[in-house]
């Protein structure tokens, strides 16, 4: 059993809600940016990974049910850092052209926000699904 393509979606914006209670101020209080240019950007990354996100999670859940016939919310602990860590370094590509272009910062610049956005996320995701699992499991796979 898997979550429906719904429940993703409300998960996906309940996650990227506290992600921006974190994100716009640790990114002002790093960069020195205006909670204005800080908030537009955090929004345009939000926004491109709410698109991907759902696709991976549903990717990563089917592969993993695949693989081992467990749903996604009795994944154990080392899988859940897996998943964290892939949900938050595949959309790099997408958010790293975002991050110049908005934020107005050079490659290098652009890398860092990335490279520290990546670390915060890491972190948050690991906990939140973690937390949303517990508080709302699947019932448990049938093995056949």
């Amino acid at each position: 059993m898997q979550r429906s393509g719904i429940e993703r979606i409300l998960q996906t914006l309940i996650f990227e809600a506290g992600g921006l209670v974190l994100a716009v101020p640790a990114y002002e209080a790093a960069f020195g940016r205006g909670a204005d240019q800080g908030l537009v950007l955090m929004v345009a990354l939000s926004v491109a990974v709410m698109i991907w996100t759902p696709v991976h999670n549903m990717m990563f859940d089917r592969a993993e049910y695949r693989l081992t016939g467990r749903p996604a919310s009795a994944r154990p602990l080392s899988l859940r850092l897996i998943h964290a860590l892939s949900h938050e370094i595949t959309p790099i590509a997408i958010t790293l052209p975002l991050i110049m272009i908005l934020g107005q910062h050079s490659l290098s610049e652009a890398l860092a926000v990335n490279f520290g956005l990546t670390l915060l996320y890491v972190a948050y995701a690991y906990a939140f699904y973690l937390a949303y699992d517990r508080l709302l499991p699947l019932p448990a796979a049938a093995k056949a």
